[in-house]
């Protein structure tokens, strides 16, 4: 009996997780902001308070939350506000957010060359990541290594609570 309960619960799991969204695409997920002005609202519309106004082309933000127009984002300081999705694209980026330069490696291995610097508070184009948590960065036209542990932007676990 108590199996027949566990197969009924895993059932509803998965039918929450196949649950579509206005866009058809998972939630959370990374996005990244198009424009150098986009403004961070308290609910989803033009008619909500207007909390703060993003001023980074190409940051980095976690969507958690979606209607048909606006996204709830999560960013890198940990802040949770609705942008409207024309403000938004599926380019993935990464931003090293602590205070240290990260070394960008010749290859995903820790004592690979260093191919680069990605100064603090610096982004970067995402590659792609391997299945060992190396992610393969772009930025300023060079290419290199770093862990996924060292950049926000590449853990798929919600951001914002």
């Amino acid at each position: 009996m108590a199996a027949l309960f566990w197969g009924l619960g895993a059932a509803q799991g998965a039918a929450a997780a196949e649950r579509p969204t206005p866009s058809g695409l998972p939630v959370p997920r990374y996005v990244a902001l198009k424009f150098d002005e986009v403004n961070a609202r308290a609910g989803p519309g033009d008619d909500h308070r207007l909390l703060w106004v993003y001023r980074v082309k190409g940051l980095p933000v976690q969507v958690v939350a979606e209607n048909t127009e606006w996204r709830r984002i999560c960013d890198p300081e940990r802040g949770l506000a609705w942008v409207h999705r024309r403000t938004t694209d599926g380019r993935r980026m990464v931003m090293r957010t602590q205070a240290a330069p990260l070394p960008l490696r010749s290859a995903a291995k820790p004592d690979a060359p260093v191919h680069a610097i990605l100064n603090a508070r610096s982004l970067a184009a995402l590659v792609r990541c391997d299945s060992k948590a190396w992610c393969k960065l772009r930025v300023d036209g060079v290419s290199g290594w770093a862990q996924a542990s060292d950049l926000w932007g590449t853990d798929d676990k919600p951001q914002c609570r």
